[in-house]
C-alpha cells in the first residue's frame, strides 16, 4: 500500500464541501482531515464520496493495470453477501474454508501437480503475499540444509531477472537476501536459462521465473530455466529449486498455451503464485499460491488454528480478511469452467493481437512484443522519431479517458520508453477500435505540432512508473 503522511492543515482546503441539497443543517462543510464531531446521514455520507469519486478514471479504460475491472452482476452480490466473513475464522464459517480447499485443489489440478504429490497451497490477499510466502519458504529450506551441512546460512541471494514486479525486491529487502537480477538488454527483455545459472552459487535460494512480464507481457522460458539449473547441478552439485511468478500467465498459459510446460510438469518448479484478481477473473484482492509437495514449505512456518475440534494448518502475512474474494474465485470457476475461460482468454488475446497489428503499421512505432503469450504488449517509438514521445502520447489519451501507461525500462535500458497495453476481459474490439481511431489522430496531431522536452521535475514523474 501506498504511504502517507499527516498534512499542515493551516496550507490546505482544510473542509470538504457538501453540496446543500443533501443536507438540512447550516453547515454544508466537512473536515477534509478530522474526524467530524457530527454523523450525517447515510445517504449524505455517500453523495460526498461519490462526488470525490468521480474524479478517478474510469477503471473500464484503465489498459495499466491487469487487475480484474468488471464482474458479472452475480458475482458482485455474492461478494457482497461474502464481505462479512472473515477468512481466518476457519470455525466460524467452515463452509468458506472448504471452498478455499477446493479451489486449491482445482489448481494444484490446472498447474499438473503430481498425482499423489499432496500438493498444498492457501489464498492470499494477492499475488503479492503470496510471492512473500513464497521466497520464505525458499530461505528457509535454503537455511535448514545449510544448517543441517554445519553450512554459514548468513548470505542468501536469490536469482531473477530485472523485469521482476516490486514484491520480489521488498521481499529481498525486508529479509535481508541479495537480490541477484540480470539485466534487460536489446533483444533479450526477460530471462534465460543460461544467465539465471550463471549467477547460481552455494548461497542461492531460488530462482524466480515470471510467467507474463510486467513490462511486456512475455514469458520466460521455466523449461529452459530449469535445464540450465539441471545441467549446473550435474557439473557443480549447487541445486537450485525455481519459483514460477505465475500472477497473470498461471490464469492464461493453460487455457492459450496448454503444452508449454511451465508448471509442476517440470520437476524443479517447486510452488507457483498467481493472482486470481488478475486474469483470475476476481476484483482486488486475491492471490493463490501452490507448493508442489508439503516438503516444499517448511513446517516450522506453518501455524496451526482449532477449526470444527480439529487442527487447521494455516501460512500467510496477513490475517483477517475477507471471503468475498475467495467465494468470487470459486464461482468463476464453476461459472465458466475451463471451456469459458479458454473463450474469456482468447477473445482479450485475439484483441491484443487486433491491436499491436494495428499499431505495427501505423509507421512510427515499433513493437516489442504482439500479445501472444499473456494479451499484454509493449511498443516504442522508432528512434528516427524526435518530434514527440510516448508519454506525450500518453497524457493525449488521456483526454478521452484512456489510461495507457509509458514508462523506461530498468537497469541497463533506461533510455528505452515504451507504451504497454494489458487486455483484460471486458476490453472489447469495439473498444479496440475505438482506441486506434483516437491513437491514429494524435498521431497525425504530433506530427504537426512537435513537441518540446518537458522540465525534469516531469519527466522524473513519468519514469516513475512501476506496474
Amino acid at each position: 500500500m501506498a504511504l502517507h503522511t499527516q498534512v499542515d492543515e493551516s496550507g490546505q482546503e482544510a473542509e470538504l464541501e457538501v453540496n446543500p441539497v443533501y443536507v438540512r443543517e447550516l453547515s454544508y462543510e466537512i473536515p477534509r482531515y478530522r474526524l467530524p464531531e457530527h454523523g450525517q446521514l447515510p445517504g449524505t455520507a455517500l453523495q460526498v464520496v461519490r462526488d470525490e469519486l468521480i474524479l478517478d478514471g474510469n477503471a473500464r479504460l484503465n489498459l495499466a493495470t491487469f487487475v480484474t475491472t468488471w464482474m458479472e452482476p452475480e458475482a458482485a452480490r455474492l461478494m457482497a453477501e461474502c464481505a462479512a466473513k472473515n477468512m481466518i475464522d476457519k470455525d466460524e464459517y467452515p463452509q468458506t474454508a472448504d471452498i478455499e480447499h477446493r479451489c486449491v485443489n482445482i489448481l494444484s489440478s490446472l498447474w499438473h501437480a503430481p498425482a499423489g504429490s499432496a500438493a498444498t497451497g492457501t489464498s492470499t490477499s494477492g499475488s503479492s503475499e503470496a510471492c512473500m510466502l513464497g521466497g520464505i519458504a525458499l530461505l528457509w529450506r535454503w537455511r535448514a540444509r545449510r544448517r543441517a551441512a554445519g553450512l554459514d546460512a548468513s548470505k542468501p541471494n536469490l536469482i531473477m531477472g530485472a523485469n521482476v514486479q516490486v514484491c520480489w525486491e521488498k521481499f529481498c529487502r525486508y529479509w535481508q537476501v541479495e537480490p541477484r537480477t540480470v539485466p534487460m538488454v536489446p533483444g533479450r527483455l526477460h530471462l534465460r536459462g543460461e544467465q539465471a545459472a550463471a549467477r547460481c552459487d552455494e548461497n542461492t535460494i531460488g530462482v524466480v521465473a515470471i510467467l507474463g512480464s510486467t513490462m511486456d507481457g512475455s514469458y520466460e522460458p521455466v523449461l529452459e530455466i530449469s535445464r540450465a539449473l539441471d545441467q549446473l547441478q550435474t557439473e557443480q552439485g549447487v541445486d537450485v529449486p525455481v519459483h514460477v511468478d505465475a500472477a497473470s500467465g498461471g490464469f492464461v498459459a493453460p487455457f492459450l498455451q496448454p503444452d508449454l510446460e511451465w508448471d509442476f510438469r517440470v520437476p524443479r518448479v517447486a510452488s507457483i503464485n498467481a493472482s486470481g484478481h488478475k486474469y483470475g477473473l476476481v476484483y482486488p484482492g486475491v492471490g493463490w499460491i501452490i507448493w508442489r509437495t508439503p516438503d516444499a514449505l517448511p513446517d516450522d512456518l506453518v501455524f496451526r488454528v482449532n477449526y470444527l475440534g480439529g487442527e487447521m494448518p494455516t501460512f500467510a502475512l496477513n490475517f483477517s480478511r475477507p471471503g468475498a474474494q475467495v467465494a468470487a474465485q470459486y464461482f468463476n470457476f464453476i461459472r465458466l469452467g475451463r471451456a469459458g475461460y479458454q473463450r474469456v482468454q482468447q477473445a482479450c488475446q485475439d484483441v491484443a493481437l487486433r491491436l499491436s497489428g494495428e499499431i505495427a503499421k501505423m509507421g512510427p512505432f515499433e513493437l516489442l512484443s504482439e500479445g501472444r503469450d499473456l494479451p499484454v504488449f509493449a511498443f516504442k517509438l522508432r528512434d528516427d522519431i524526435t518530434g514527440y514521445s510516448v508519454f506525450d502520447l500518453s497524457e493525449r489519451l488521456r483526454m478521452r479517458g484512456w489510461q495507457v501507461p509509458a514508462y523506461t525500462f530498468p537497469e541497463d535500458m533506461t533510455d528505452t520508453a515504451v507504451m504497454r497495453i494489458v487486455v483484460r476481459n471486458g476490453f472489447s474490439m469495439d473498444l479496440a477500435n475505438l482506441l486506434l481511431d483516437d491513437l491514429r489522430m494524435h498521431v497525425r496531431f504530433f506530427e504537426h505540432h512537435p513537441q518540446t522536452q518537458p522540465p525534469p521535475e516531469i519527466q522524473r514523474r513519468r519514469e516513475a512508473f512501476r506496474h
